[in-house]
């Protein structure tokens, strides 16, 4: 066995670690797309909010 494939196999937990890996990616992609899908609506809600209070001050 090389020394890669010793690596791959953990020891003989490979089929408890990798996909421990991969369900840690998975929900830290997940919160990183709803991080920035929240970032968008919050700074969209934060222009329409400026524009809104603009268009008050401009009326006095």
């Amino acid at each position: 066995m090389t020394p890669f494939q010793a690596f791959l196999s953990m020891g003989g937990y490979a089929g408890y670690v990798w996909p421990s890996f991969a369900i840690a990616a998975l929900a830290l992609g997940a919160l990183l797309f709803a991080s920035l899908r929240s970032r968008k609506a919050t700074a969209a809600e934060l222009d329409a909010l400026e524009t809104q209070a603009g268009e008050e001050a401009s009326e006095t």
